[in-house]
């Protein structure tokens, strides 16, 4: 049976928790700005970077990429995929629904698998779905940490493909929806092949005006293959982040309102309890008072 001395500490503790509580929603919301900018940035860039690569395929009249082969085999029959997760806690269903996204979808690539995670939270939701990890990342704590990160996953990318080791990639990563919200999605990202290709012609050109290449046509292919990967492996990262950040206010949001429920029921029950408290000894002042006058 709770007392007012219990119910005194759970209040100070709930007082205790909602202070954790907003600190980290308030981390949250700053994060979220930096994170969010940064996706809409990378909007536009990746764009302009993709109608680049479309313009020189339509001036240098590019019909198709001859697929890579390894003694007559396709690379395709090895895959990796690059995840983005989490490290911290407090992010409600972000890992969960990332594993269970990737499981899915991994199921229906035929290949053998491997695994490149950002994340040690979601790393070992992986793990109990029956996959093992190749390689682990941190999760980056800041913008400025984005690029390390993504220079070294794109140079051991491009060393697994120089060594034949690995066929096609693909990036696993939470995307932020419009409104609030996120949802899981998936992309290929290498081998730049026919496939790649077709699904980047679909980016309709947005001019009449032929494309026309300035400079040397090697040189401006390969700046602009470059910036691609580097943009699409940084654009997942960044909305990784803005989808986490997005997932953790939200649950602080959800515990701060649970917190303030709490404690306005715990307010009632000591102001109840304290009240019965008085009650009872007013009567047993009352009964003592009424004893003794019984006794003159």
């Amino acid at each position: 049976m709770d007392t007012l001395e219990s119910l005194r500490n759970k209040k100070e503790g709930a007082k205790d928790l909602k202070s954790v509580v907003s600190a980290m929603k308030a981390m949250a919301g700053s994060n979220i700005t930096q994170y969010e900018t940064a996706v809409s940035s990378l909007e536009d860039y990746y764009q302009t970077i993709a109608l680049g690569i479309i313009g020189y395929f339509e001036a240098e009249k590019v019909v198709s990429i001859k697929d890579a082969t390894v003694s007559g085999k396709k690379l395709e029959e090895s895959v990796c995929a690059i995840i983005f997760g989490s490290d911290q806690g407090l992010v409600g269903q972000f890992n969960d629904e990332m594993a269970s996204f990737v499981t899915a979808s991994l199921r229906d690539i035929p290949g053998k698998k491997e695994l490149w995670v950002v994340g040690e939270r979601v790393q070992l939701l992986l793990s109990d779905d029956g996959f093992t990890t190749s390689k682990l990342y941190t999760v980056p704590n800041d913008i400025n940490n984005v690029t390390p990160l993504v220079t070294e996953i794109l140079n051991q990318s491009r060393e697994s493909q120089k060594n034949q080791k690995t066929g096609t990639f693909y990036i696993f990563h939470n995307q932020p929806k419009p409104i609030a919200g996120f949802t899981p999605v998936m992309q290929r990202f290498l081998p730049l092949d026919s496939t790649w290709k077709n699904n980047l012609q679909k980016i309709p050109w947005p001019t009449k005006l032929p494309p026309q290449i300035a400079g040397s046509i090697k040189p401006t292919l390969v700046a602009l293959i470059n910036n691609y990967l580097f943009t699409s492996l940084f654009k997942a990262c960044v909305e990784s982040l803005a989808s986490e950040n997005a997932s953790r206010l939200e649950a602080m949001q959800r515990a701060e309102k649970n917190i303030a429920d709490l404690l306005d029921d715990l307010n009632k029950k000591y102001h109840r309890l304290r009240q019965s408290s008085i009650d009872e000894e007013l009567f047993d002042v009352v009964s003592g008072f009424e004893a003794l006058k019984k006794v003159k």
